[in-house]
C-alpha cells in the first residue's frame, strides 16, 4: 500500500515564521483551556500543513516547546502560557483560526496576524450586562440546588456583587487572585449564613454556593481527570493540584464565615424542588443565557449552548432516576458530548469546547467538591463520603466525555482528537485581508 504523500515544504515561508505560528497556536489553545493532547495534535497538524511533519512538540499547562529541523539546523521556541484566561468569544475565534492553520499550506503568516489580534477583540457585552447576567446565573443555580424564593432572590443579589468583584479582579495582578477568591467566598457566605439565622429558612443555604459557581473548578478538575486517564501524568497532576487549591481557597472562606456567625454545618440538600417541578427546567435556560453573556460568548452561539445544556441536564435527570447521583453525571456527559460536537459542525455553531464549559458548570462537579472540602475542614463525619462522591462524579464526567467523543468520532468516521475538523470553506491566506479575525477566519475562499 503506497505511503500517503506529505505536504511539500513551502520555501517561501521561513522556518522562523512557521515556528512562531506553532508557538502562537499552542499558547492560544493552552490559554483557552484545551487539554494538552488536543493542543499537541493541533500544533502538529499546523506544522505538517506547513511542510514540517517531523516537528517535535512538548505541551504543558503552563509552557510549550516546539522544534523544527530547517535544512539540518534545529530551531526551537519555548513559550510560557496559562497566564491569562480567554473568554468564550476569544476561544471561538482562536478555534476558527486554528482550523485554517491545520489544513492550509503556507498559512503561518496569516495565522500569526490573526492570533495577534485576538486580545484586541471588542467585548460583545458591556460590564453592566455581564454583572446582571451573572446575577441571573447565580439565581438559576440556586433554583437547581433546591433553594427557596428567598434564597433565589438572595443568590441574585450576591451574584451581582460577586460578578462585580470578579470583573474588578481582572484588573489586578494574577498574584492577588487568591485574595479575590477567598474574599468572594467569605463575603457571600457571611451574608447567606446571617440571613439563614435571622429568617430560620434553611432554603437560603443553596445561595451559599450559587454566587461562587464561576469559581468552582469543575472544568479544570474534569480536564485533569481526562489527562490522567489518557497518560498525561504531569499535566493532569498540575491541573488537579490547581483545582484542589481553588476548592481549598473557597472552603477557607466558607469555613471562616461559619466560624464567625456560628453555623457549623452546611447542607445543600435541604429541599427537593421547592419551587415546583418545572422551575429547574426554566432555570437551565436562565443559566445558559446568564453564563454565556457573562463569559462573552458570541450572541449567535447562545441558542446552541442552551441546547447542549438541556441535553446534559435532561440526560442527568434521567440518569439520576435510573442509576443514582454519580452515574447520572456520566449519562449527562455522554449525552451532551456528541451534541456539542455536532453543534460545532454547524456554520453558526460554537466550537465544542465553548459548549462544554457551561455544561461542566451545570453538572457542577466542583459544587460537590466545595461541600466536601468544607465539611472536611469543619470536621464533619460525612466529609469522607462526600469527597469520595466528588471524585467519583468527576471521573464519571470525564469518562462520559471520552465515551461521547469516541461515539462522535465513530459516527463521523474520524479519529478521536479531531474536534477541530474544518467545517467552512478555507480562506486563502494571501487573499484574505488581515482584518478582524472573527470574520477573516470564516471568509469563503476566493
Amino acid at each position: 500500500m503506497p505511503t500517503p504523500a506529505m505536504p511539500l515544504r513551502d520555501h517561501a515561508t521561513p522556518a522562523g515564521v512557521v515556528l512562531d505560528s506553532l508557538a502562537q497556536v499552542g499558547e492560544a489553545m493552552i490559554d483557552s483551556g484545551y487539554p494538552v493532547s488536543m493542543v499537541r495534535s493541533a500544533v502538529q497538524d499546523v506544522a505538517t500543513a506547513n511542510g514540517f511533519p517531523s516537528a517535535e512538540v512538548v505541551v504543558f499547562p503552563t509552557a510549550l516547546f516546539v522544534s523544527v529541523d530547517d535544512d539540518g539546523a534545529t530551531q526551537t521556541r519555548a513559550v510560557s502560557a496559562g497566564r491569562q484566561s480567554y473568554l468564550l468569544h476569544h476561544v471561538d475565534v482562536i478555534d476558527r483560526v486554528v482550523k485554517v492553520g491545520r489544513v492550509r499550506s503556507g498559512s503561518s503568516a496569516w495565522v500569526n496576524r490573526q492570533l495577534a489580534k485576538v486580545s484586541e477583540l471588542s467585548m460583545p457585552f458591556s460590564s453592566t450586562q455581564r454583572v446582571l447576567a451573572y446575577a441571573l446565573t447565580s439565581a438559576a443555580i440556586a433554583v437547581l440546588l433546591g433553594s427557596s424564593w428567598l434564597g433565589v432572590a438572595l443568590a441574585a443579589v450576591l451574584g451581582a456583587g460577586v460578578g462585580t468583584l470578579l470583573l474588578l479582579g481582572e484588573r489586578i495582578p494574577s498574584g492577588y487572585s487568591a485574595l479575590v477568591i477567598v474574599g468572594a467566598a467569605l463575603g457571600s457566605s457571611l451574608i447567606v449564613l446571617l440571613v439563614a439565622r435571622a429568617s430560620a429558612d434553611s432554603g437560603v443555604l443553596p445561595s451559599l454556593v450559587a454566587p461562587l459557581v464561576i469559581l468552582l473548578p469543575g472544568g479544570l478538575l474534569t480536564t485533569a481527570v481526562i489527562e490522567l486517564a489518557t497518560g498525561h501524568i504531569m499535566s493532569g497532576s498540575a491541573r488537579a493540584a490547581a483545582g484542589a487549591m481553588r476548592l481549598l481557597l473557597l472552603a477557607v472562606g466558607i469555613v471562616s464565615a461559619g466560624a464567625l456567625v456560628g453555623v457549623p454545618t452546611i447542607d445543600l440538600n435541604v429541599a427537593s424542588e421547592p419551587l415546583g417541578p418545572f422551575a429547574p427546567w426554566i432555570a437551565v435556560a436562565v443559566f445558559g443565557l446568564g453564563i454565556t453573556v457573562y463569559q462573552c460568548a458570541r450572541p449567535a452561539s447562545i441558542p446552541w449552548i442552551v441546547l447542549v445544556l438541556y441535553v446534559a441536564y435532561g440526560a442527568q435527570v434521567i440518569g439520576d432516576v435510573l442509576f443514582g447521583g454519580v452515574l447520572s453525571a456520566l449519562i449527562g456527559a455522554i449525552a451532551m458530548t456528541p451534541v456539542a460536537v455536532l453543534v460545532a459542525r454547524h456554520r453558526s455553531g460554537p466550537p465544542a469546547i465553548v459548549s462544554f464549559l457551561p455544561a461542566f458548570w451545570l453538572l457542577v462537579p466542583g459544587g460537590l467538591g466545595l461541600v466536601g472540602v468544607t465539611e472536611a475542614l469543619g470536621g464533619s463525619a460525612g466529609a469522607g463520603t462526600t469527597l469520595v462522591t466528588t471524585i467519583g462524579t468527576m471521573i464519571a464526567i470525564a469518562l462520559g466525555v471520552l465515551i461521547g467523543l469516541a461515539a462522535s468520532s465513530s459516527l463521523r468516521g474520524s479519529r478521536l482528537p479531531q474536534l477541530f475538523d474544518f467545517l467552512e470553506p478555507v480562506p486563502d491566506p494571501e487573499s484574505t485581508p488581515a482584518s478582524d479575525p472573527s470574520t477573516a477566519a470564516t471568509s469563503p475562499s476566493n
